[in-house]
Parts: C-alpha cells; sequence; structure tokens
C-alpha cells in the first residue's frame, strides 16, 4: 500500500482524479462498510513511483498530514495486510486474494520503516 489516508480527510475527493493506477476510492466507493472517508486500496497503490517526485494524492490533498506512510506492500509485510482490520484487499477471479505474497506493490525505498510503522505523514 505504502499510502494511508487517514481520518483526517474531508472527503474532498481531490485525490481520487490525481491517482494514476485508480487506487484511491471515495466514501461512497471503498470497500470498508465502516469507513467514512476515501481510501486507499493497498493492493494497488504504487506510492507513485515512476509518475511522480511524491504521491499525487499527497500532493492534491487539501489536509495538512492527512495522507501518511504505511508499509510496503510486498510478500514481507503480508501478514500485516491480511490479518488487519484496516484494509479491504480485493480478489480476482484467476489469483485470488490480491495479498502483497500475491500481488506485491513498487515502493518508494527512501522511507524508511521507522517512518511507515509510525505513519508519518508524506511531505508534499
Amino acid at each position: 500500500m505504502a499510502v494511508m489516508i487517514t481520518d483526517l480527510c474531508i472527503n474532498c475527493d481531490a485525490c481520487i482524479d490525481e491517482c494514476p493506477v485508480s487506487a484511491i476510492a471515495g466514501e461512497g466507493d471503498s470497500p470498508r462498510d465502516d469507513w467514512e472517508f476515501t481510501y486507499v486500496k493497498p493492493e494497488k497503490c504504487i506510492e507513485c513511483v515512476g509518475h511522480a517526485e511524491v504521491p499525487a494524492c499527497a500532493a492534491a490533498c487539501p489536509t495538512e498530514e492527512c495522507i501518511v506512510w504505511d508499509m510496503p506492500y510486498t510478500a514481507e509485510f503480508n501478514d500485516y495486510y491480511v490479518n488487519s482490520s484496516d484494509y479491504a484487499i480485493s480478489s480476482s477471479k484467476k489469483r485470488g486474494l490480491l495479498s502483497p505474497e500475491v500481488s506485491p506493490q513498487t515502493f518508494r525505498d527512501d522511507i524508511t520503516i521507522e517512518m511507515r510503522q509510525a505513519r508519518e505523514a508524506v511531505a508534499v
């Protein structure tokens, strides 16, 4: 996943159209029924690697510290994503659950694990 939108979100949806891989769902389209704000689909987020200097969602967001770093969506963090109630990982008919083991995503290696564990805000 790499980035997460927190409960500071004001649901302005400024980030949705900026995402180059359509990884962001508005409140009404969220895969989580209990989610009251915009949601980043972890199985799709690529942290805009190869697309922008910083995640485009964070650059578009008018709310400071709303978008934070999360763990890389890689096999090493499979249990983190699969066993957490914070995420609703989608499935495909051919591949099943699109877990980090099945569908790892690229991530920014200059963001430390400590920054990700602390869910530091994405600086723009």
